[in-house]
């Protein structure tokens, strides 16, 4: 059997890579290594299959011996907060974050509320590998337990998070993007004293992420103008990242947000030792500058478990990726698109200035271009050869390029592309790299498949 985990869970088009019974199996397998009987929570987007896939991985749990409760329709971050709360077994958010409607995944969640680490996974996949379904009792009449009061419990907790300050006076435009923001965001804005208008706001699966969300600005930024609003955030489908946007339409990414969530940590004297945890997609422009500061900046491999891992050893408070997925000791870490979003509402509040004015403050990001190469093959099954192909790509361009220039190269762990991301001083100097590389890399992967 294939290796089912990526960067981020179990991904792939419903029916396809994901099926209703390797959800079942899932479901079975993680019941069985879960290390207590409280019951598995359980929540989901609004993609149409998610329905059916909560059926599956419920049916699956209850074959096991354990129980579990379905909280419905929340963002990702609900589940390890619930978990800890109420002190469930373990947890799984069904989707598929970022990805267009016909996709769907499932996240796993320890008892802890953290990511599974790459030892559980294992465990998972080793017992999904000896499951036959068919000897499993199928219960007839079967029903989801279900508490959608369980998601006030995490509303409550993020409008806590603001120590009774308020965003009263503030202008500010939602895009929820049919996905799972749309149970929650505008009423933390609410309550927390914003005027607020949302767009995209429908539990429409069939939308989801289509021309919307934290991938497509252009509906907030042309909602912001229309309405002469302050600012903008917008969400992806499970609502655990945001993008910014200011009152003239500049984009404040992930990599902006640590900058200046970072410089704010770091002048109260609370940044241990003025460190922050990102990527190996972190912008140039944003390590120079924070470095400038007297910053120290490490990246990890892309994905929010390896960013945890290195918060964890490192003992540092803040974290995230250029994307918009920000972990931060507020909530123990778990990405939080509202969360993040309130919180830069709240600096902007305490500093009596616009978003706009603060990301005037900021860095000044090196020109980048990240290019998808499309793969035939299922990227989990990635070979030597093409990893070979890939690093000797890096090499050879690296070595006649200027010191202010990166080139990174992975696999997604969510779709079959390959990513490019080229990054110089120079806009000139990324887009003849990213044309070279690109090619090169096409041509050759592509001789390689011919011999597979």
């Amino acid at each position: 059997m294939q290796l089912i985990f990526g960067t981020d869970g179990i991904r792939g088009r419903y029916d396809k890579e994901l099926t209703f019974s390797l959800a079942y199996k899932v479901g079975y397998a993680l019941g069985v290594i879960s290390q207590n009987n409280n019951p598995i929570v359980i929540g989901r987007d609004t993609r149409i299959s998610g329905e059916i896939i909560l059926e599956a991985i419920s049916r699956g749990i209850k074959a096991s011996g354990k129980e579990c409760i379905s909280i419905g329709i929340c963002p990702t971050p609900a589940i390890p907060y619930l978990i800890k709360r109420e002190k469930f077994s373990g947890g799984i958010m069904i989707s598929a974050s970022h990805n267009p409607p016909e996709y769907n995944g499932i996240k796993i969640f320890d008892s802890n509320g953290k990511k599974l680490i790459k030892e559980f996974e294992n465990k998972i996949q080793e017992l999904i590998e000896t499951i036959d379904e068919k000897h499993l009792v199928q219960e007839k009449g079967f029903s989801i337990q279900t508490n959608e009061g369980l998601l006030k419990l995490y509303i409550k907790n993020l409008i806590k998070t603001l120590d009774g300050e308020d965003l009263g006076g503030m202008k500010i435009i939602l895009d929820t993007c049919y996905g799972s923001a749309t149970t929650c965001a505008e009423e933390v804005f609410n309550n927390l004293g914003a005027s607020v208008k949302v767009i995209n706001h429908e539990k429409n699966g069939l939308k989801i992420n289509l021309n919307c969300g934290s991938t497509c600005l252009k509906p907030l930024k042309k909602a912001i103008l229309e309405n002469n609003a302050d600012m903008g955030f917008s969400f992806d489908g499970d609502a655990d990242r945001v993008i910014g946007v200011d009152s003239r339409g500049n984009v404040l990414d992930g990599d902006h947000i640590l900058f200046l969530w970072g410089r704010e940590l770091m002048e109260q004297k609370i940044l241990k030792n003025n460190l922050l945890i990102s990527t190996k997609m972190a912008n140039l422009g944003f390590e120079n500058a924070w470095n400038n500061i007297g910053g120290i900046l490490y990246r990890t491999e892309v994905g929010d478990k390896f960013i945890f891992e290195a918060i964890k050893q490192k003992q540092a408070v803040l974290g995230g990726e250029q994307s918009g997925h920000i972990l931060s000791e507020i909530n123990n870490f778990s990405g939080d698109g509202i969360l993040t979003a309130i919180q830069i509402s709240k600096y902007c509040k305490k500093k009596k200035i616009n978003l706009y004015t603060w990301l005037q403050s900021s860095f000044s990001p090196y020109p980048q271009k990240l290019t998808n190469i499309n793969l035939n093959f299922d990227i989990k099954n990635l070979n030597n050869k093409f990893k070979d192909l890939i690093n000797l790509t890096i090499k050879d361009y690296s070595e006649n390029t200027s010191d202010n220039c990166r080139i990174y190269i992975r696999p997604s762990g969510t779709e079959p592309v390959l990513r490019v991301l080229i990054e110089a001083e120079n806009q000139r100097e990324v887009n003849f790299l990213s044309k070279e590389v690109t090619s090169k890399l096409s041509h050759e992967l592509n001789k390689i498949c011919d011999y597979q």
